[in-house]
């Protein structure tokens, strides 16, 4: 609970002792060592505050009677419900966020077709990850990955390396993306790892612009929204709608362009001879 693991309810658990005669008995509670040692019975009883959820029991003795067991359980269960009292006067619930030290396991869903990708040529790419983070990766044939670390930032910071190269591009998601190839009818950005689209010049602003080149060039990094996926698996990308939706949110006044980055002087523009890619008008 205080390392806000969703818990149902609280679990708590004794150990109830038996000293047994032929003509007599007695039931000690919560045994020590000795008591374990030099005693008859070690009857393990865990449950919530609502039933048992578990018992163990390790018997020196030919058996117990029903009247031993009922016994043990009532007193196993008045000692439990105390236990229970004091934690939840402490914490009454688990809290809200799991502890950064508490080990994760992250389950997300991939595309099984975008598998063999993640896993790369000889398991290079998983491998890669997996030593960058510090995390284990498992992957099921329907798509299931599996993301275990001891800490969160690792689990995390490997969740994010499969999301990115496997991502699905959505309609209505916003991307930075970098623009890999500029022609006459608008720039072509890559907004996922090896997955680009086109936004048309009409959509590069929400002015007119007479030429590409005047609103970005190669090796530019900047905000577009996907506005269309066609029926070829084209991706259809604007700028024009997150500065109308910007000037809108700012009650009018003139809009401040999304932010776009270019690359430091001297470093090539990636992708500035790239050609476009196939079935592209």
């Amino acid at each position: 609970m205080d390392a806000g693991v969703p818990i149902s309810d609280p679990v708590a658990g004794i150990s109830i002792g038996l000293v047994k005669e032929p003509d007599r008995y007695i039931l000690l509670t919560d045994i020590m060592g000795d008591e374990d040692h030099f005693g008859d019975m070690d009857f393990k009883v865990a449950g919530t505050g609502r039933g048992i959820t578990g018992i163990q029991l390790d018997l020196k003795i030919d058996g117990i009677n029903a009247e031993i067991i009922k016994a043990t359980l009532d007193q196993a269960r008045e000692a439990r419900r105390e236990i229970l009292k004091i934690m939840l006067s402490t914490l009454r619930q688990p809290r809200r966020d799991i502890s950064k030290t508490a080990p994760r396991l992250l389950t997300l869903k991939i595309n099984p077709d975008k598998i063999g990708l993640l896993i790369g040529p000889g398991g290079k790419t998983i491998k890669g990850i997996q030593e960058a983070t510090g995390a284990k990766i498992d992957i099921e044939d329907d798509g299931t990955v599996y993301i275990s670390h001891s800490e969160a930032a690792g689990a995390e910071a490997a969740k994010l390396k499969v999301e990115a190269l496997t991502e699905e591009v959505r309609v209505g998601k916003v991307y930075e993306g970098r623009v890999t190839s500029i022609k006459d009818f608008g720039a072509f950005i890559e907004i996922l790892p090896g997955r680009d689209g086109l936004c048309h010049i009409s959509e590069l602003d929400d002015k007119y612009v007479g030429r590409v080149e005047d609103v970005c060039k190669v090796g530019d990094v900047l905000q577009v929204k996907v506005i269309a996926i066609d029926e070829h698996d084209r991706v259809k990308l604007s700028r024009k709608v997150l500065l109308r939706e910007q000037h809108k949110a700012d009650g009018g006044a003139p809009p401040m362009p999304p932010p776009l980055r270019r690359p430091p002087e001297g470093r090539p523009p990636r992708g500035e001879h790239e050609r476009a890619p196939r079935g592209r008008e």
